[in-house]
């Protein structure tokens, strides 16, 4: 095949396929996001191959001499640092490219963050909807977050670590408190799991958040909203009264099922 997307290990370097081996192998050229990390891998498993850089802010750059390549029958296979390229990494516009010429391309099976977090996260797995990255502009990220707040699908967001706390702080303003899932460093050695709501998971990472991060949220649903919508108005009439929060989280927690730490989190940040 002239062009194969090829995925590669998002943590532990055994997590590639042997199928995805032999396309590395078998190729003439191997583009790639950076050369030092990929040749990491390719020492492992003994593959040689000239590697040239294919990345965010070269891919117009690099497109027609990738295309050149394959135009005179080279096998280009494309690779991204981590996980499946095209998705959230380089790749896409080059083999949307090669469909519209005519040239035969392929897109291999194998490891990605997104399917190990939604399953995960506890969270309803099917139907789910995957959004990538959240925008850059404030404004943008508003617009997108407020069209979502009634979606009744699962939501997987991929979190860059120096912005999880304010990524999350505008989604509980949009959503409401949810149900959610941080999951960070899959596949590595500090793989961890996170599931609370999300001022929960707020909490967690006031200090700040490591690695790399996939965010699942549960979709809406009417009934909770509902009920959260009640015993927030309780919570702030009780916060007018000047009842101590200890006072607000035993009553609260008498009348609804809603976790202590959950009440008493909402309480502290209205006050």
């Amino acid at each position: 095949m002239p062009l194969t997307l090829v995925p590669t290990p998002i943590g532990n370097l055994e997590d590639i396929t042997l199928r995805a081996l032999r396309v590395l192998r078998e190729a003439d050229l191997i583009a790639c996001e950076d050369t030092r990390t990929s040749s990491i891998l390719l020492r492992k498993y003994e593959i040689d191959k000239n590697l040239t850089s294919f990345h965010v802010h070269n891919e117009n750059e690099k497109l027609p001499g990738l295309l050149e390549k394959l135009r005179e029958g080279k096998k280009v296979a494309v690779i991204s640092d981590a996980g499946t390229p095209g998705i959230s990494d380089p790749g896409w516009i080059l083999l949307r490219r090669a469909v519209d010429e005519g040239i035969e391309v392929d897109v291999l099976p194998g490891p990605s963050a997104m399917l190990p977090a939604v399953l995960l996260s506890g969270l309803t797995p099917q139907p789910f909807v995957f959004m990538g990255f959240p925008p850059e502009k404030t404004g943008e990220r508003t617009k997108l977050f407020e069209s979502l707040k009634n979606f009744p699908y699962t939501l997987c967001f991929y979190i860059s670590p120096h912005k999880a706390e304010k990524n999350i702080t505008e989604m509980i303003q949009a959503f409401g408190n949810r149900k959610a899932a941080l999951v960070r460093e899959i596949s590595k050695v500090f793989q961890e799991a996170i599931r609370e709501n999300l001022s929960g998971i707020l909490a967690r990472i006031t200090e700040g958040a490591k690695g790399e991060l996939v965010l699942v949220i549960e979709g809406c649903n009417k009934n909770h909203d509902d009920e959260e919508k009640l015993w927030h108005a309780e919570v702030d009439k009780m916060l007018e009264d000047e009842l101590s929060v200890k006072d607000i989280v035993k009553e609260i927690e008498s009348n609804y099922k809603i976790p202590r730490n959950e009440i008493k989190q909402y309480a502290l940040n209205q006050r």
